[in-house]
């Protein structure tokens, strides 16, 4: 068992390695979560605002330019990403229903940054 307590502190330290707890979006000042469900109140272009019944915040997954989605009012989601100042990152968006959508990679500068002609 001693020989598995390394590996363990190792996964706990890896988020996307261990169960990802949600976090209320209430409290995502006060704790760094990762991954936030609720119900989409509203779309503006590639934003969107989700509430969880704690709070609500802006998504941001990524400008129209690079890739448009398509999220609905009404919408429940899980989204995994990182609080920035005002607004939650997207790095996943999961839909009721188990699909997918792929923003970027959770690390590193997003694919989008430095504008249009780094594509």
């Amino acid at each position: 068992m001693q020989k598995w307590i390394p590996l363990l502190a190792l996964i706990a330290s890896f988020p996307s390695l261990s169960a990802t707890a949600q976090t209320p979006i209430g409290e995502l000042r006060r704790n760094a979560g990762t991954t936030i469900s609720g119900t989409v109140q509203s779309v503006v272009g590639n934003e969107f605002i989700l509430d969880d019944g704690t709070g609500q915040i802006i998504v941001d997954a990524g400008p129209t330019w690079y890739h448009q989605i398509s999220i609905r009012e009404g919408e429940q989601l899980t989204v995994v990403g990182e609080y920035d100042d005002y607004d939650f990152d997207a790095f996943r968006i999961t839909r009721s229903n188990g699909e997918v959508i792929t923003i970027r990679k959770g690390s590193g500068r997003p694919p989008w940054a430095g504008g249009r002609d780094r594509r």
